[in-house]
């Protein structure tokens, strides 16, 4: 297979890309017994479609609906002014104008706003749904859902069937991952060129956002970049925060890059300036490259969540408090199914599946004891194969907290 570092070489057949998304999406209603489903998220309708428009946007504003019937024509209803962006995709037969279901957009009429788009989206059922009358719904308004239900309509969540459908990659998608992650590879090097003692956070993670933006990539879904004692505990996002000689920065890219796709590793540097790293960062990295090289070693095709659970790198007991939430995730258009728990919460929150051939997953570690100086942030992004995983992600690790010269 292709260098994951390297960018798909040739035209992508986007079409074949969009079909392919469609079909699966499609498949996986009718594994579910759903006659359609409605989709409101715009990272779903941009799967679903290739339609894409001001997803930060309508990430809250519910300006935006997609019809999709199991067997049938795809349906959008569009922001107003936007019909001509999806004109041209053909996983969409029809555009019609949208009806926007928030009080920001409707005020005081918002209940009677949610009985019109509930009767725009009835019409589209009606016709392309057939008689069965259980349907899969994103989220939307209450009084939007409610008065769709008053219309006879079974309602179920539409996660499951989404979810699923984008848990498994064609080829073309594969070829945008690797896009993505060649872009966001870039930028990365682009940062880590940057990078200076007395540079705030916010600094760094500009120079991160600029060549993101520069090379065709969306958006950065988080701002998860942090320097010294902001690495730990974990979470804390850039601020105007200098960056200090010896400081550990740690990032996690969380970037929607070209194609829509998600390029979603971490690295944590050392801000050196002639310094050498302390025995006790250099350690810290150790146990977190430990963790992500053997969990990638023994997530093998065919298992269970349990099982991956169960034979995971044991975290030591000083690290366990401010461990990572999970131990891998799926990775797709976003961060997505499955969430594989950790050994120690699998009976709190974890949940069973399978590991198939097809899934993209990010194996994830933070290293950082309770009330600690600093922590580490490593993960990287893999395939999924017939016989055991492929690195989609390839940047280097630092090689001064490696222990090695340079």
């Amino acid at each position: 297979m292709r260098p994951p570092n390297e960018a798909p070489a040739g035209a992508l057949d986007t079409p074949a890309l969009r079909q392919g998304r469609l079909a699966r999406l499609k498949q996986e209603l009718v594994r579910h017994d759903l006659a359609a489903c409605v989709l409101t998220d715009p990272v779903n309708i941009r799967y679903a479609t290739g339609a894409r428009n001001m997803q930060v946007f309508h990430s809250r504003n519910p300006a935006r609906t997609l019809v999709v019937p199991a067997e049938g024509p795809v349906t959008l209803f569009e922001f107003p002014g936007c019909h001509h962006l999806a004109a041209d995709l053909e996983t969409i037969d029809e555009i019609r104008p949208a009806i926007t279901v928030s009080y920001a957009a409707a005020g005081p009429r918002v209940d009677e706003v949610a009985v019109a788009w509930a009767a725009a989206v009835d019409r589209v059922l009606r016709a392309d749904a057939g008689g069965e009358r259980r349907i899969g719904i994103e989220r939307v308004n209450h009084a939007a859902a409610a008065a769709l239900a008053g219309l006879g309509w079974r309602l179920s969540d539409a996660q499951a069937p989404v979810e699923r459908a984008r848990a498994i990659k064609s080829d073309e998608e594969i070829a945008c991952i690797w896009a993505s992650l060649a872009a966001t590879e870039r930028a990365v090097a682009h940062m880590q060129d940057g990078l200076r003692p007395g540079l705030t956070e916010n600094q760094l993670w500009a120079r991160l956002h600029q060549a993101v933006i520069e090379a065709d990539g969306d958006y950065i879904e988080t701002r998860l970049l942090s320097a010294g004692a902001r690495t730990n505990p974990w979470f804390r996002e850039a601020m105007a925060h200098p960056i200090r000689a010896g400081d550990l920065v740690a990032l996690d890219t969380d970037v929607v890059g070209p194609y829509g796709y998600y390029a979603d590793f971490s690295r944590t540097f050392f801000a050196g300036a002639g310094r050498r790293p302390s025995a006790i960062q250099r350690s810290l990295y150790g146990h977190a490259v430990d963790q992500v090289r053997t969990n990638i070693e023994r997530i093998r095709p065919g298992m269970t969540f349990r099982e991956v659970a169960e034979r995971a790198w044991r975290i030591p007991e000083r690290f366990l408090a401010n461990r990572y939430f999970v131990l891998a995730h799926g990775v797709g258009m976003t961060g997505e199914y499955p969430y594989l728990c950790h050994a120690v919460d699998f009976d709190a929150c974890g949940y069973d599946g399978l590991i198939e051939p097809g899934m993209t997953l990010c194996v994830e570690s933070y290293i950082g004891e309770q009330g600690g100086g600093e922590g580490v942030k490593l993960e990287e992004q893999i395939l999924i194969t017939a016989t055991g995983s492929e690195p989609l992600s390839t940047y280097p690790l630092d090689p001064l907290l490696l222990g090695r010269e340079v």
